[in-house]
């Protein structure tokens, strides 16, 4: 398939990854170049140890399946090291300052990922850190996801602008990140959500002066049917992130009518994909039928979180 991601020489050392807002449309295009690079020497064997003698600090606050797994992996085959550290393994879980741990461990890895609840803790991280650092989850954010999605619909369809995506479901971190990386890429991007579950207004202005620069079209919907009308791409999340999982029964009364399913993707095109950043409910955001039926990517997607942190990864770090 060819792919319309052109060459280029972008130097990315020593940067933070905090949001996809932060990074011009070159540099997330030359981020998806270094990704398809590294994922094809990958499959045909070939040895990438770029970071030789590098580790990573991975710093989780709440479990993970696929961000430890990948990044774990990703560092061990570009050469490097990772080391796993929740709080219990930090003294910031005993009430040690970010300040301090932040220079401290940037005296002893070349770069620090972070899983949180609070975006505030990354971006203090990052104040205080000589080395980069990669968000891996936050409440408002989770950029990593963002990228994978796109290498996955870039190698699909052949290209990323001019397509519409739609997300379906609660506006929460992953839909924060959809819309900055559809604003950057020129791909539409639609959010559909119930009242009461919207998006971060403050971070959809910021997604739309983004979106002006590239002529991508974003926009808010209630209505599910109305949003995924000619979608090329069908997303959605579970409707209890983490942190809000005590409101389990009164989202599911919320978000009912927003499941991916049979009737609803009538209205989308009929080669559309389907993605989910996992882990799924089924039944729940969406129908057996079509998570596991045709137009479903979502191990494509899962997978490709490894390569594109891995072009992250071997782009920041020193």
């Amino acid at each position: 398939m060819e792919q319309t991601i052109e060459k280029s020489e972008i130097d990315l050392k020593g940067l933070d990854f905090l949001t996809l807002l932060d990074y011009s449309p070159q540099q997330i295009k030359h981020l998806l170049e270094v990704a398809i690079d590294l994922k094809a020497k990958q499959k045909q064997g070939e040895q990438t140890p770029m970071l030789q003698g590098k580790s990573l600090g991975m710093i989780f606050e709440n479990a993970s399946t696929r961000t430890r797994v990948s990044f774990e992996v990703g560092m061990t085959q570009l050469g490097g090291h990772a080391l796993f550290l929740s709080p219990r393994d930090l003294q910031i879980g005993r009430g040690e300052p970010i300040k301090d741990t932040a220079n401290v461990l940037a005296r002893y890895v070349d770069a620090i990922m972070i899983r949180t609840n609070s975006h505030e803790t990354v971006e203090e991280f990052a104040q205080y850190s000589s080395v980069p650092v990669i968000n891996a989850l936050t409440d408002l954010y989770h950029p990593c996801q963002a990228m994978a999605d796109l290498l996955t619909v870039l190698e699909h369809k052949g290209k990323l602008a001019g397509l519409k995506l739609v997300y379906v479901g609660d506006g929460n971190n992953v839909a924060h990140s959809l819309l900055a990386a559809g604003a950057k890429v020129g791909m539409d991007v639609v959010v559909s959500t119930p009242k009461g579950y919207e998006v971060d207004p403050v971070i959809f202005a910021k997604v739309q002066d983004a979106a002006n620069e590239t002529g991508a079209t974003i926009s808010l919907c209630t209505d599910p049917k109305e949003a995924v009308k000619d979608a090329d791409v069908i997303y959605t999340d579970v409707w209890a992130s983490m942190g809000f999982e005590a409101e389990q029964h009164e989202r599911e009364q919320a978000l009912k009518a927003y499941q991916v399913n049979e009737e609803l993707v009538q209205h989308a095109k009929q080669d559309f994909l389907f993605l989910h950043c996992l882990p799924a409910h089924r039944g729940e955001e969406v129908s057996d039928t079509i998570i596991d039926g045709g137009h479903s990517v979502i191990y494509d997607q899962a997978e490709n979180r490894l390569h594109a942190q891995k072009a992250i990864l071997a782009s920041l770090i020193r």
